[in-house]
């Protein structure tokens, strides 16, 4: 799933069983969101792998409140 709206209002709804984040070694300022604001949702940590060029890829599950 793509686009920081489509993916908040799944998460909103609760469709989301599983996150990747990608982490970049780029500061950036401005811009939308790639996460909802205003709402909480706890995560696992299920793996995360370092790339050669610096990104990190972080795995996550959603768990239920």
């Amino acid at each position: 799933m793509g686009g920081a709206n489509l993916a908040t209002q799944a998460l909103k709804a609760g469709l989301v069983d599983e996150c990747q984040l990608f982490v970049l070694p780029i500061v950036v300022g401005g811009g939308e969101p790639g996460l909802p604001t205003g709402m909480r949702t706890d995560l696992e940590l299920l793996d995360e792998r370092r790339l050669r060029n610096g990104v990190v890829r972080l795995r996550y599950r959603t768990l239920a409140r």
